[in-house]
């Protein structure tokens, strides 16, 4: 038996014990109510300034925007707008119409005044959710139903972006637009649900019965926000919530996995929004030489890592897009190829005697990091004949972020979670630089934040073009070619893509676990 798997016995123990000194009745919500619970951090829920995935997930449920997904699909449709935008000729203009007869849970009237008043406050308040929307220029209200959006270059997946949970109308009499004023912990907003209660550890939503859409299912939900994934665990296998989401670790996910179908329990499972990926520094000595690169991509096991480190609970990774996207194309090499790793090597002059020696970084506060760089150094030292030596360091995530564009890193394992469902926002915040040239590698951009410094005339005009065209299949295209350069190039190595798991109590109906991670609770309903 590993470390891993005796220190998962003594946390299981302890959450027997913790139940046995609990009471392990089944939940005790209204019979017309449900509990959620989570461990997921929650900093804010002021559209114009949350950031956390589970913030997003309350504003989901308890705001609308102008567009969403339809449930069970990829396809956006409109929610509080009536119809797809017109677009001018120029790309730079959206017209929009927009629902009548819809009331904000202060019973404010919801009009294109109050839709622009939402949109410029997440604009010019100065939130975290804003600097995500810096392509916007000006948002109008044109007529009493019509909001007219200018954008400053021509952005085709704008209307994902506004699909995002920081674009949620918010009622003008309950907000104000001023720098630095938020509300983290009130949400008045149009959607079917309304926020009656915030405190540490529960927030209770209530059904708004003058929901445009009708009535949810429930008469509201409970969120626990729960201290730990062992109390979670435990809370949800003793039937004290609900529905489990967000923070269950490895072995207590298949733990319920395995005991699912003899409980009655239902296990969600979806392809997640996070993608993890090595970082090289291009202008950091030897990872500047492109062989030196190939040759580590070669040697990256991620059947290996998905099996031992995630006991298959991630998706493997073979492009910076992920899986779940059907712009995605697997550009890079399923299986390593040790014998390509060592000709590679040999060929940039490694030996035996003269390995080549990297030091691969981790964040010290992710457990799950520690474990694949540890899996990866084993597999170069086993398969490489002593001609790679990965010298493993870690480092606080917080000190990590403040010192990736410095070029302190040579190889760092980091992630990125898109903040909208479109290709885009996995292509454009890895490749793209605004200032920098083929010998100096990029100055400013997107790149140099990460810590790449990649540079690629050929990407950035890839990735305008696929800004600008409207066409999907030959939008499509440009992905593709974007995915094989960034495969060529070898500025980033993808690893693997996370899975979400929703998991729903014996009598729940209506549980859903959508492509954009998404819970909607209004369709859950328990069994009379």
């Amino acid at each position: 038996m590993n470390k891993r798997h005796q220190a998962f016995l003594v946390g299981l123990a302890l959450s027997f014990l913790l139940g046995a000194c609990q009471s392990t009745s089944k939940t005790t919500s209204a019979p017309d109510r449900l509990t959620l619970g989570t461990t997921a951090s929650l900093n804010s829920i002021d559209p114009a300034d949350a950031t956390s995935s589970f913030s997003g997930l309350l504003l989901y449920n308890l705001g609308d925007r102008l567009y969403t997904y339809k449930l069970g699909s990829q396809e956006i449709v409109p929610q509080l707008a009536t119809a797809m935008p017109s677009v001018s000729p120029d790309g730079l203009t959206y017209k929009i119409p927009l629902r009548q007869n819809v009331k904000f849970h202060d019973g404010t009237p919801f009009n294109a005044e109050a839709m622009a008043f939402s949109l410029n406050r997440l604009l010019k308040n100065g939130g975290a959710a804003g600097a995500l929307f810096e392509a916007i220029d000006t948002v109008t209200a044109t007529a009493p139903f019509e909001l007219t959006i200018k954008i400053k270059d021509p952005f085709t997946a704008f209307p994902a972006l506004l699909t995002h949970p920081g674009t949620c109308a918010v009622s003008p009499k309950a907000y104000e637009i001023k720098e630095k004023s938020f509300k983290p912990k009130e949400f008045v907003g149009t959607g079917p649900y309304k926020l009656v209660q915030y405190g540490t550890d529960l927030i209770k939503l209530e059904a708004f019965n003058e929901y445009w859409q009708g009535k949810p299912a429930n008469a509201g939900i409970d969120v626990q926000l729960i201290s730990s994934g062992a109390n979670l665990y435990n809370a949800f296998r003793t039937g004290a919530i609900d529905l489990a989401v967000q923070g269950l670790a490895i072995e207590q996910i298949r733990n319920l996995q395995d005991q699912a179908k003899s409980q009655g329990w239902t296990m969600l499972e979806v392809p997640g929004g996070s993608i993890d990926f090595l970082v090289f520094n291009l202008k950091s000595p030897p990872l500047d030489k492109l062989e030196v690169r190939q040759a580590i991509a070669a040697v990256i096991d991620r059947t290996l890592i998905k099996d031992r480190v995630f006991d298959g609970q991630i998706e493997a990774l073979y492009s910076l897009v992920p899986t779940n996207m059907a712009a995605q194309t697997p550009v890079f090499e399923p299986k390593p190829n040790f014998d390509k790793a060592k000709q590679l090597l040999q060929q940039a002059g490694y030996s035996k005697e003269k390995p080549l020696k990297l030091e691969l970084w981790y964040r010290s506060n992710l457990s799950n990091d520690q474990m694949a760089a540890l899996t990866m150094k084993a597999v170069g030292d086993r398969s490489l004949g002593g001609l790679l030596k990965f010298e493993l360091n870690s480092v606080e995530s917080t000190s990590a972020y403040n010192n990736l564009d410095k070029g302190v890193y040579p190889l760092f394992i980091l992630d990125w979670s898109a903040d909208y469902f479109d290709p885009d926002s996995y292509i454009y915040p890895l490749l793209e630089c605004s200032k920098g040239d083929a010998v100096k590698g990029c100055e400013k951009g997107q790149s140099s934040s990460w810590g790449s410094f990649y540079y690629s005339k050929q990407a950035n005009d890839l990735i305008a073009a696929s800004r600008k065209e409207g066409d999907v299949n030959k939008r499509s295209q440009l992905f593709k070619q974007l995915q094989t350069l960034s495969a060529t190039d070898l500025p980033y190595i993808p690893l693997w893509q996370s899975k979400d798991y929703l998991f729903v109590q014996k009598g729940i109906t209506g549980a859903s676990l959508e492509v954009t991670q998404k819970v909607p609770f209004w369709k859950l309903r328990k069994a009379k």
